[in-house]
C-alpha cells in the first residue's frame, strides 16, 4: 500500500486502538497517533506506532488523518479552536471520520474543510470490539469515487467489508440506520426472552432454536446469545448512553423525512429507563433486564 508521508490517527479508544494497530501492521505504513489517554498509546508504541503530543503533530505531514471519537460533539470539538484539526490541516489532506456523527454536522464540516482544500470523508465502522481486533469490521463510506478508491486499501486493513454508500454524509446515514435496526432487534429479542422464560422455555434454548429459523440475525447470535443469555453486560463496550446518542441521530433523520419511526421511539424509552436505573454505562443489551422485570 503506497502512502505519501505518514498516516495520522486521532482517538485510540475501545475501537480506535485496534483499528490503528491493524492499519500500521497490516498496511506496513508509518502511523502517528494521538489520544488524551496515554495507556493505549503506550501499547501502540510497542508495535512501532509513533506517539504525537498534539493534534497538530499528527496532522503535520500526514496525507490522511483518521479520527475515531465517540460522538459528533467530540468530533466538532476536535476540529474547533486554535489547536484543533481545522487549524492544523493543510491543502490536499483527507480526513476520515470513523465514528458515528450526525449527517448535518458531517456535511457542514465537509463544506468547511473543502474551503481549505481538505477532503472530509465519513466512514463509520460497524460490528464489535472483537471484530475490530480481528480486522473484520464493516465500513460505510460517504465520499466521491476517486477518494474512495484511494482510501479502500487503508480501510481494508481493519475491515472485511468496505462499502461506498454515496457522496458525503451517506456513510453516516447507513450507519445510523444500521444501528437503529440493531437496537430495535435487541428490544424484540429481549421481549422474546422474557415471554419465553415466563412460558417455560429458557432463553438459551429459545435463541438457539430461533437461530436455526427465519428469526436468525447477527443481533441474535451476538447481542442475544453472547450478552442477553448469560446476562453479561460489561462497561467499556457499546453502552446505553452511546447507543441512545446514535438512536437520537436516527430519530433526527426520521423527523426530517417526516417518517413516524415509533419503533425507534420505543427503544429510546427503554434506553431512558436504563439510564434512570443506573445502567447507562453498561453494554446496551442490558435493557433486557428491564424487560424481564416489567
Amino acid at each position: 500500500m503506497h502512502v505519501d508521508g505518514h498516516l495520522g490517527f486521532i482517538g485510540t479508544g475501545v475501537m480506535g486502538e485496534p483499528m490503528c494497530r491493524n492499519l500500521a501492521l497490516k498496511g506496513g505504513v508509518d502511523v502517528v497517533a494521538f489520544d488524551r489517554d496515554e495507556a493505549p498509546l503506550a501499547r501502540l508504541a510497542t508495535h512501532g506506532i509513533r506517539v504525537a503530543a498534539s493534534v497538530a503533530e499528527v496532522a503535520a505531514g500526514a496525507s490522511v488523518v483518521f479520527v475515531s471519537l465517540p460522538s459528533g460533539e467530540a468530533v466538532e470539538a476536535l476540529c474547533a479552536g486554535d489547536d484543533g484539526l481545522f487549524a492544523a490541516s493543510s491543502r490536499g489532506q483527507v480526513i476520515v471520520d470513523l465514528g458515528t456523527s450526525p449527517v448535518s454536522l458531517t456535511r457542514a464540516l465537509a463544506e468547511r474543510f473543502a474551503d481549505r482544500g481538505v477532503t472530509w470523508v465519513d466512514a463509520p465502522v460497524a460490528r464489535t470490539r472483537a471484530a475490530a481486533e480481528a480486522g473484520r469490521l464493516s465500513v460505510m463510506v460517504g465520499a466521491d469515487a476517486a477518494t474512495f478508491a484511494r482510501l479502500e486499501p487503508m480501510l481494508a486493513t481493519f475491515a472485511t467489508d468496505v462499502t461506498l454508500c454515496g457522496p458525503t454524509g451517506c456513510g453516516q446515514v447507513v450507519k445510523i440506520l444500521n444501528n437503529m435496526v440493531l437496537f430495535e432487534t435487541v428490544v424484540a429479542l429481549s421481549e422474546a426472552c422474557a415471554i419465553g422464560e415466563h412460558a417455560g422455555v429458557p432463553r438459551d434454548r429459545l435463541l438457539d432454536t430461533l437461530a436455526k429459523g427465519s428469526a436468525d440475525s447477527f443481533a441474535l447470535r451476538n447481542h442475544g446469545q453472547k450478552a442477553i443469555v448469560p446476562d453479561t453486560f460489561p462497561e467499556r463496550a457499546f453502552s446505553v448512553r452511546y447507543a441512545r446518542k446514535d438512536l437520537g441521530y436516527a430519530r433526527q433523520l426520521a423527523e426530517e423525512a417526516h417518517v413516524d419511526a415509533r419503533g425507534a421511539g420505543l427503544v429510546d424509552e427503554w434506553f431512558e429507563r436504563a439510564i434512570r436505573a443506573g445502567l447507562g454505562d453498561q453494554y446496551f443489551p442490558v435493557i433486557s433486564r428491564l424487560l424481564k422485570g416489567s
